[in-house]
């Protein structure tokens, strides 16, 4: 299964990320990727709630997502919109950060809403509240694709395994993991924590990321670490995309999957326990 990842360094600009995500996706078709995945927040990356309000939509007229699906189907490939930032139904009057899952036709096979917050202080100076501004979702999803199941889930839900091996024991051979990753914690955890997921759960771990300081017409800009990752059911590093914006292309062997899980079959080695007190 030849799959892409896409890295971004998308604006707050939805309608240029657009473009720049349909340039993408005709070219991942054309090297015959079945399957091409863009970072969290692929359409819009701002600290403005303002201009978030004044620029983003409800999912059903999001034009960001009318155009992906639009090329999903004129080039006959699945499409994985990491996450966009959409306008939730009201009354929750913060947005969503939604992963979506489009088939070659065009049509929404899944969608995920981030479950868990960045609501840290990396430093004195890299302060985030997510939960101020996204509400968070409450459920995990897995999408069906012809010959592979993805387990959906997005950036911060990285530090929560159980998350992780749920979904490998409801199915998932693939977990995708969209990320706009704080360079202030990238270069100590990011790789660590997604070769941890793969490992724990013997499943490839699909990771496109945001990179760069990104551009802003409203607000100050924000920088993400970028090193899109792809890694192997054993924990190998398939793929580090480096900091400069890009597509890259992949093969899976999904039988990796099977065979990792033979080897070391600890997703049915679960035990009831007591405590702690």
């Amino acid at each position: 299964m030849r799959v892409a990842l896409l890295q971004m360094c998308s604006s707050d600009d939805p309608a240029e990320n657009l473009v720049t995500m349909q340039r993408a996706i005709a070219e991942a078709a054309r090297a015959g990727a079945a399957l091409i995945l863009t970072p969290e927040v692929c359409n819009c990356v701002s600290m403005d709630r303002a201009h978030q309000q004044a620029v983003l939509h409800p999912q059903d007229s999001d034009p960001v997502l009318a155009g992906l699906r639009m090329a999903a189907a004129d080039h006959g490939i699945w499409v994985l919109a990491g996450s966009l930032a959409l306008k939730s139904d009201p009354p929750e009057t913060r947005f969503a950060n939604r992963s979506v899952l489009i088939d070659a036709e065009g049509a929404i096979v899944a969608t995920y809403d981030k479950m868990h917050m960045f609501d840290v202080q990396v430093s004195e100076t890299e302060t985030y509240r997510e939960s101020a501004g996204f509400a968070p979702g409450a459920r995990a999803v897995l999408g069906h694709m012809p010959g592979a199941v993805l387990g959906l889930t997005v950036c911060y839900d990285l530090r929560f395994a159980y998350l992780y091996r749920a979904l490998a024991q409801a199915g998932a051979q693939i977990l995708t993991v969209p990320s706009a990753f704080s360079p202030g914690t990238g270069p100590m955890h990011w790789q660590p924590l997604l070769q941890a997921r793969a490992i724990e759960t013997g499943c490839f771990v699909l990771a496109p990321a945001q990179t760069g300081t990104h551009a802003a017409r409203a607000g100050r800009p924000r920088r993400t670490y970028g090193h899109s990752l792809a890694v192997a059911p054993w924990g190998e590093v398939l793929l580090d995309a480096g900091t400069e914006p890009g597509l890259h292309l992949l093969d899976l062997d999904l039988g990796q999957v099977a065979e990792a899980r033979r080897k070391l079959p600890s997703l049915t080695h679960d035990r009831d326990f007591t405590g702690p007190a």
